[in-house]
């Protein structure tokens, strides 16, 4: 789970707590949530989600292990655009937890379910890919959506071309 959007602030925040709630009190799950440290979010957090056993609120973590704690999920709850495009190249089905987003490759691509803020929509979203084996599957392919890692080797074979 990341959250941390200032248009989530407020009630679209709230929702998705309830819906982590929600989620977590009726399945065997375990949601990992690194806490943004913006007061916003990080004491509705702690409020609505600190004494419930399975949801595990942790400090912001450093990138290697943020990467390996989406490498070990079975899917990624998000607002965020950046871990959209990092979950595809990983294989890993994503709710986005907004009314909109600027990736919209990874939606057309069959590999994000847009759910919106509300709680039953984020609810739904996620018992969908948690009960539906053939639609997890379908969404659980790594794809290269936002190019094939190699630009760096592209733009120094221009520039030394240049030179």
């Amino acid at each position: 789970m990341a959250g941390h959007r200032r248009e989530s602030f407020g009630q679209p925040l709230e929702n998705i707590c309830q819906a982590l709630h929600d989620i977590a009190r009726s399945h065997q799950v375990e949601i990992v949530y690194p806490v943004h440290l913006n007061p916003n979010v990080k004491e509705l957090v702690h409020r609505m989600l600190g004494d419930i056993s399975n949801i595990h609120l942790l400090e912001p973590v450093e990138y290697p292990k943020f990467f390996w704690l989406m490498q070990k999920s079975y899917l990624i709850l998000t607002d965020s655009g950046g871990v959209q495009e990092e979950a595809s190249t990983l294989g890993k089905p994503v709710v986005v937890m907004r009314d909109t987003t600027e990736r919209p490759e990874s939606l057309e691509a069959g590999v994000s379910l847009l759910a919106g803020t509300s709680t039953q929509a984020v609810v739904r979203a996620v018992e969908r890919l948690l009960n539906d084996e053939e639609l997890y599957q379908s969404m659980a392919r790594k794809l290269d959506l936002y190019g094939d890692g190699a630009t760096r080797h592209r733009v120094v074979d221009i520039l030394t071309r240049r030179s």
